[in-house]
């Protein structure tokens, strides 16, 4: 059957007989509840359809440790129609249930919040980059989740502040392109992410990439001191806050001009200028495609640290809201999967950041949040939740048959708290 048959059957489906929706019936019920354990048949895409609800102007509540940060949706047509074209999982309630549902969050350890405006979200990404190059923008292209693709130009132009939210792709802000030139000097890619960030920094009036991208990234912590929503992983955790603490540091002079840094270098690092990490060692040696001892498994160097799992803390609803927003998941221990960051070692954490998820075998930090002025910026390590090793070349990721992935939830989870109502995410 094609997929255009297919969804025209389960509307079809949804709107007479109520199959595969609970028997669900536009109008035959108060609000919707999209389970987010493990009856729901599309996790992934139920956050598109949360977007989609409050985008449209109408109202969204989430669940936080209800069922695996379950939502209320309204019971419209429109919403009922649009779950079933999106193969989302959504129960009728009636009103008795409703108020069941209310008391029991009450009384227990979850919270109700509701979901005001769909954030407008901006993807730092190079022009010629593809969606598969980017787990967020894999997730993001399966919710069907709309977006927008910005990059230096933009970011120096001061076009941050229209988007509530952004997500860094897996750029290398020390202006070392993540040191590939150790294995793929002669790669026509690597030539091309060469020429056209020098370009850049030319048309900039930056002398080199390094220093253009230190005002990139001090322009992204001015999005969060003002107010945004910071969402990173991989390589962008750890090389942003290399770059905010070395505004007076070279630290790629190794591929700058082809000598090695300064022995000083780490010394003279000012980590009052990051917002996460603090007094990191800078790995000196040019022969190593690594940054610093942010990384907690040290992926490529001789002392790399085998994977394992982590587990996602579990935090007070009424107390953490935000802490519970960003963890909600059907499963609290997720397998790890690598990339050029992978973890964050504990000691280079700032005091006051939030550890949100951990591997306690090894003692690193997987996920982190905290707040830096009015905004915030949450840390995820490693590249793609669902390809543990990824090595350059690696086919791209499936979602369809990856769509209740706890790991893309927490990427997701993050896309709708800028929605939450303001009240609870000063708490």
């Amino acid at each position: 059957m094609r997929r255009r048959d297919r969804k025209q059957l389960l509307v079809l489906c949804a709107l007479t007989l109520g199959a595969g929706l609970g028997g669900v019936r536009a109008g035959s019920a108060q609000m919707l509840l999209v389970p987010m354990d493990e009856s729901q048949d599309n996790h992934l895409r139920a956050y598109g359809l949360v977007y989609w609800t409050i985008s449209t102007g109408e109202s969204a509540e989430w669940l936080l440790n209800y069922r695996a940060g379950s939502f209320l949706v309204p019971s419209q047509q429109r919403v009922v129609e649009q779950a079933a074209l999106m193969g989302v999982t959504v129960r009728s309630l009636t009103g008795a249930e409703l108020a069941g549902l209310r008391a029991e969050i009450e009384a227990s350890n979850m919270e109700a919040v509701p979901l005001e405006k769909a954030p407008r979200i901006a993807v730092y990404t190079p022009p010629n980059s593809s969606p598969w190059d980017d787990a967020v923008t894999m997730a993001l292209e399966y919710a069907d989740i709309p977006y927008e693709r910005i990059w230096d130009p933009a970011v120096l132009n001061g076009e941050l502040t229209e988007y509530e939210w952004l997500h860094l792709h897996h750029e290398d802000f020390t202006g070392q392109y993540s040191k590939f030139y150790l294995t793929y000097t002669k790669s026509d890619w690597l030539r091309e992410e060469v020429a056209r960030n020098q370009q850049v920094a030319n048309e900039f009036g930056y002398p080199n990439v390094p220093e253009l991208k230190k005002a990139v990234a001090r322009k992204i912590r001015e999005y969060v001191e003002g107010g945004g929503f910071l969402f990173a992983m991989c390589t962008a955790t750890e090389t942003l806050e290399l770059a905010l603490a070395a505004e007076n540091v070279d630290i790629a002079a190794a591929f700058a001009d082809g000598s090695p840094p300064a022995p000083n270098a780490t010394s003279a690092m000012d980590w009052e200028r990051s917002m996460a990490f603090r007094d990191a060692t800078i790995v000196l040696d040019p022969s190593l495609s690594a940054f610093s001892e942010i990384d907690g498994h040290q992926v490529n160097t001789p002392w790399r640290k085998p994977l394992g799992s982590f587990t996602l803390f579990d935090f007070s609803a009424k107390i953490d809201p935000v802490a519970t927003m960003l963890t909600q998941s059907h499963e609290r221990v997720l397998g790890d999967y690598y990339g050029l960051t992978t973890s964050f070692s504990r000691r280079v954490v700032k005091h006051g950041v939030i550890e949100l998820a951990t591997d306690s075998n090894l003692g690193t930090i997987k996920y982190l949040h905290g707040g830096y002025g009015k905004g915030s910026f949450t840390f995820l390590g490693g590249h793609d939740p669902e390809d543990p090793q990824h090595l350059i070349g690696d086919p791209e990721t499936d979602l369809e048959l990856r769509r209740n992935s706890p790991g893309y939830r927490l990427i997701l989870n993050n896309v709708l708290y800028p929605a939450a109502k303001k009240k609870a995410l000063k708490t």
